[in-house]
């Protein structure tokens, strides 16, 4: 996840739903209310511990910021000087991944089990294809922006940065999180992380009761966003407009392109893909596998 997190376009939650630990997520975090804060004040850390499922939370946020801090030079680096190999690799992971969870699926041919999966597929498509907004840098759009933006993190397909570009305020954002000590930037900064805290535990909770509710047609939508968000990963794109942030240049808005001629680049991007896609399927074989044995020595 904290890989994922590091490129611009590719959610945690995607790497969350297609390793298996998304309804956990979900229901941990969704967990956090007044009644766990009562377990901290009152000493009770063992009721506080097991409510909040540190068990679970603690590796995977370790590993989540191990990665982003072991990774994030590799990945700046692979995006910036192999930037279509490197879409290829996670476009072929996605791909595979997508048929991973779609064979999980046995409802098909129930009408709203395949119009859940439409609505989750356009529904992706139309947010990777939003045209961004200028809005006012108010504490008000800012707390928005917060809780909409961090919603990215536990929702598979879509990035928190790019709903921030979207909605106009990550330059603003970011500058605040550069110069925290800057005149006005220490309350945008709290503002924004108040938003994420409120957003965060709001959607949870919602996911949360969807996916006790409505399990099945949760995960075909969730396979569906998955889909429609392929569009922002597809590796040869047109930049139609961009905006250049500290020196570095944003992509605002670009289409998917086709490549207009095959050469050595291109050929070896598509084997990149189908090296992604075989891996999948792999990991998947040996997964099954060590499964069995388990099973047998029992």
């Amino acid at each position: 996840m904290g890989a994922a997190d590091i490129v611009p376009g590719v959610s945690g939650g995607t790497v969350a739903l297609i390793t298996g630990i998304y309804d956990e997520l979900i229901k941990t975090i969704s967990s956090f209310d007044h009644k766990i804060l009562k377990l901290l004040f009152s000493g009770d850390f063992k009721s506080f511990m097991d409510k909040g499922n540190f068990k679970f939370l603690v590796p995977l946020l370790s590993g989540i910021l191990i990665a982003i801090i072991g990774l994030s030079h590799l990945m700046h680096f692979l995006m910036g000087t192999y930037p279509v190999q490197t879409w290829s690799l996670f476009f072929g992971l996605i791909v595979a991944s997508i048929i991973f969870l779609g064979k999980g699926l046995n409802d098909w041919k129930k009408t709203k089990m395949l119009s859940s999966f439409i609505i989750g597929t356009v529904l992706g498509y139309l947010v990777t294809t939003m045209i961004p907004v200028e809005t006012s840098n108010n504490l008000i759009n800012i707390f928005i922006a917060g809780s909409i933006a961090i919603c990215a993190m536990i929702l598979p397909g879509i990035s928190g940065s790019f709903i921030l570009l979207i909605l106009g305020k990550y330059f603003f954002v970011t500058s605040a999180l550069k110069s925290p000590f800057a005149e006005g930037s220490l309350l945008v900064i709290l503002t924004f992380a108040f938003g994420c805290f409120v957003g965060l535990l709001s959607f949870s909770k919602i996911l949360n009761f969807l996916l006790i509710k409505y399990h099945s047609l949760m995960m075909y939508l969730l396979v569906g966003f998955m889909l429609g968000s392929l569009n922002k990963i597809w590796p040869w794109r047109e930049v139609l407009s961009s905006k250049i942030i500290r020196g570095k240049t944003h992509v605002l808005s670009d289409k998917i392109v086709f490549p207009s001629e095959i050469n050595s680049q291109v050929i070896t991007a598509f084997l990149i893909m189908i090296f992604g896609i075989v891996l999948v399927f792999a990991i998947e074989k040996y997964a099954k596998n060590k499964s069995r044995g388990v099973s047998s020595a029992g």
